[in-house]
């Protein structure tokens, strides 16, 4: 091994432990038996146990994991439209303002959001009594304003490199627009609504700063329930839920590749 690739397999392994060993070390210390997280007291499954007994985290953890299900599903959805409209309608009045709007949320800043969003239901409530506070209605309102940008992004880069020889073929075959776009269209995007629908739900499982402004009492998502929790200093307990997140990502990457591999293989084959 050369001087070159030894300089290289030393800043890949670098940059590996950067990104990782953090997730390593919570990891272990989520089994420590002592309260303080810097001072190992011992192996012990405690923590999992008493997470397990934590009402306001499990309350959270499922109403964040509803909020990211309605989000993904609607941004999706509505992420797709703009998609469309975006790649097939070449030329319409407004299309400059309507693609500004689709794109603002990838570079605004989050706090103008959220912000922005809390004076939109504050002002909608006064006016005409809806939504009635904050709850989780604001909050899946809010994600779905961001989410499907990233959606549209995703959707967009698909349909435009798509051959539309296809849906064309289709048409002077006499089928009708509808049954195009479900029967040719939808299945050639597929993968890339996939993608858009995982992207939306971990925009809204991991946001914090638009939820801390639109959410209110009873109506708190897991990443806030966690911050204010660290805020008074990290427990072991945080860190046997932050395992159990990283153990279920783990395991659907895993899942996720072994199904590209398994289709690489069929279509190889």
């Amino acid at each position: 091994m050369n001087n070159r690739a030894a300089a290289l397999y030393t800043a890949l392994a670098l940059v590996y432990a950067f990104l990782y060993l953090p997730i390593v070390l919570l990891v272990i210390y989520s089994f420590n038996a002592s309260r303080l997280v810097t001072v190992w007291g011992g192996f012990s499954t405690k923590w999992y146990g008493e997470l397990m007994h934590d009402h306001q985290v499990l309350d959270a953890a499922w109403l964040s994991i509803k909020i990211a299900l309605m989000n993904a599903t609607l941004a999706t959805l509505l992420g797709t439209l703009a998609a469309v409209v975006l790649v097939r309608f070449q030329r319409f009045p407004g299309r400059a303002l309507f693609t500004g709007m689709v794109s603002a949320p990838l570079v605004m800043p989050e706090i103008i959001t959220g912000l922005a969003l809390l004076l939109l239901f504050v002002g909608m409530e006064h006016l005409i009594g809806w939504p009635d506070g904050r709850s989780m209605t604001t909050i899946v309102i809010a994600h779905v304003t961001f989410s499907l940008s990233f959606v549209t992004v995703v959707v967009r880069s698909r349909l435009s490199q798509m051959d539309r020889s296809l849906e064309e073929a289709a048409m002077d075959l006499g089928a009708r627009p509808l049954t195009v776009f479900l029967r040719i269209t939808l299945p050639i995007i597929a993968p890339s609504l996939v993608a858009g629908w995982l992207l939306a739900f971990t925009l809204s499982v991991d946001d914090v700063v638009i939820s801390a402004f639109v959410s209110g009492p009873g109506s708190t998502p897991l990443p806030i329930v966690i911050f204010s929790k660290v805020r008074l200093g990290v427990s072991p307990e945080i860190n046997a839920l932050a395992t159990i997140v990283v153990a279920l990502v783990g395991v659907a990457i895993a899942i996720a590749g072994r199904v590209m591999m398994r289709n690489e293989r069929a279509s190889g084959g």
